[in-house]
């Protein structure tokens, strides 16, 4: 199995074949809207109006796993998203990362990229980094902010 014949619900409601983004440079990262890190939303955009264009897109997976720090619905998530940080990569309907009903994207990453201390995310703004043949690269921490990032997506992206 790739990370290529998964399949998320986007924020609309409509269902998403990761597919889509073959040939991509993506950072999929679970956020948050009630988090201290919840400001790495205008980095993560930064990141994606730079080099959007060049073969790169963040994911957001909304994620209330983490002392409650999303409590919204994605009309709400989305609208908060948009208003505050200006986002516009595309952001998912909320769901798990960690236990049994984890959804299966975050299965597939924590598998390829387990984390110090066992493969469950710690946190909101977890982020893998995944090269355009789906490979998993990297993992960073959420206190990773996301200009910390920009050198290995050049890289990956071939500058």
């Amino acid at each position: 199995m790739t990370l290529y014949d998964l399949s998320a619900k986007l924020n609309n409601g409509k269902n998403k074949s990761l597919a889509d983004y073959k040939g991509k440079v993506l950072l999929i990262v679970n956020t948050a809207s009630k988090c201290g890190f919840t400001p790495q939303y205008e980095g993560l955009q930064s990141l994606y109006a730079k080099y959007k264009g060049q073969g790169f897109e963040v994911l957001g997976f909304p994620c209330d796993q983490f002392g409650h720090q999303e409590p919204g619905a994605d009309d709400e998530i989305k609208s908060f998203c948009q208003l505050n940080y200006g986002v516009s990569f595309p952001l998912f309907s909320k769901i798990e990362v960690n236990g049994d009903d984890a959804h299966p994207v975050f299965k597939f990453l924590k598998s390829e990229k387990g984390g110090l201390l066992g493969d469950a995310i710690k946190w909101n703004f977890t982020k893998f980094l995944v090269d355009k043949k789906g490979k998993v690269v990297e993992r960073f921490a959420p206190m990773t902010p996301p200009s910390a990032i920009e050198s290995q997506i050049e890289k990956l992206l071939g500058k």
